[in-house]
C-alpha cells in the first residue's frame, strides 16, 4: 500500500509538471522555423531567417519587398523566461525607423503547442498568432481575431524552405 500511495504522488507530481511545462512553453515548440524561408503575399515578397535555438531563446529577422524596395523588417526574439515563452517583436521602416518606441516590443503570450503548432496571444490586443508547420519544407504564421466566440484563423504568410 505504502509503495502504491508513493506510485501515486510522483504521477501527480510529474503530471502537474508537464502540465505546467506546457503552459509555459519551451523553445523546442517552435523550433520547426529555424532556417531560411521564403513567402509570397499578394505583391510582396518575405524573406525569413530564425537562427538555431540557444538556451531558451530564439532569434530571427523579417524582410518585406516590393518592387524590388524593402517596405518593412521585423526583428523576432522568442524568449523563455519565468512567465513562460514568449515572442517579442520589433517593426522598423526603410532606414532602420523604428515602429514601436524604443522600449516597447510587440510582446505575444504563449498559449499552448501540440506537434508542429504554437499559439501566441498579443498583450493589449485581441489578436493570436499561430506558428503552424505544414510540411518539412513548409509553415505558415496565421492570425486568429475573436468572431462572436470564436477564434477565426486565416493565413498571412505561408513559408516554403529556401534550400
Amino acid at each position: 500500500m505504502r509503495y502504491s500511495s508513493l506510485a501515486l504522488f510522483s504521477m501527480v507530481i510529474l503530471c502537474h509538471q508537464a502540465q505546467s511545462q506546457s503552459r509555459q512553453g519551451s523553445i523546442s515548440d517552435i523550433r520547426f522555423i529555424e532556417g531560411s524561408w521564403k513567402a509570397k503575399a499578394e505583391d510582396r515578397s518575405i524573406d525569413a531567417v530564425w537562427s538555431a535555438p540557444m538556451g531558451e531563446n530564439m532569434v530571427g529577422y523579417v524582410r518585406v519587398m516590393k518592387d524590388g524596395v524593402v517596405t518593412l523588417y521585423e526583428l523576432f526574439a522568442f524568449e523563455k523566461g519565468e512567465a513562460g515563452l514568449v515572442a517579442l517583436v520589433k517593426h522598423f521602416k526603410p532606414g532602420l525607423i523604428g515602429v514601436e518606441e524604443k522600449e516597447n516590443p510587440d510582446h505575444y503570450n504563449f498559449l499552448e503547442a501540440s506537434s508542429g503548432r504554437a499559439v501566441f496571444a498579443k498583450e493589449g490586443g485581441a489578436v493570436r498568432v499561430l506558428y503552424e508547420r505544414r510540411s518539412v519544407d513548409q509553415f505558415a504564421i496565421v492570425i486568429g481575431k475573436k468572431e462572436a466566440d470564436n477564434w477565426v484563423y486565416k493565413d498571412f504568410w505561408v513559408f516554403n524552405r529556401v534550400k
